[in-house]
């Protein structure tokens, strides 16, 4: 843990953050334009469980995977699925390396706040658990598990808590940056 933050603040150059930054949001816009409406065009206007931030029950789960049909299910599995495999570890080592490069900006940094950076490593690795759990589920349906629903559930509620925590902190940190450097421009 200690040499991961190490590493952040020795790794904050602005070009390999804005590189990573536009790379990771270059997929999540793939999947927002190409994958999620393709999958969504057999759900019946039913969101997909990826994009439920307030979990779901097994009657939710059941009644998506029925409206889906057997071509929405194989679409989930194989076109949403393998790009939302790639784009947790993206959102990870990308919005904590953005967090870092932000925070580093602060005069009389705490180290401790760099934990911070923490936040979408968390987010990212509760995408892969939700992930391997709507696998589980779309390949077991249609006798979906009653266990296997609240578990997959609570990560998707983990990954969607820990990204908005994340998001408030980032615009917590860039409001205090322009703060400052409003107040700088003012004494000049």
């Amino acid at each position: 843990m200690e040499r991961f933050i190490k590493q952040l603040e020795k790794q904050h150059s602005g070009k390999k953050v804005l590189v990573l930054f536009l790379l990771t949001n270059i997929v999540y816009a793939y999947m927002l334009l190409v994958t999620i409406p393709a999958t969504m065009a057999f759900s019946n206007g039913l969101q997909l469980l990826d994009m439920m931030p307030v979990g779901y029950d097994l009657e939710v789960v059941n009644n998506l995977f029925l409206t889906l049909g057997h071509t929405g299910r194989q679409t989930y599995l194989t076109k949403q699925i393998p790009v939302d495999m790639i784009y947790p570890l993206l959102f990870g080592v990308s919005y904590a390396a953005v967090l870092a490069y932000f925070l580093t900006k602060l005069p009389k940094l705490n180290p401790n706040y760099l934990y911070l950076c923490l936040l979408p490593i968390i987010a990212g690795i509760a995408d892969y658990i939700e992930n391997i759990g709507i696998i589980s589920m779309l390949n077991a349906y249609p006798t979906v598990t009653e266990t296997s629903v609240p578990i997959t559930s609570l990560f998707s509620i983990i990954k969607s808590s820990t990204t908005t925590i994340y998001f408030l902190v980032l615009i917590f940190v860039l409001i205090i940056l322009g703060l400052r450097r409003l107040k700088s421009r003012s004494k000049n």
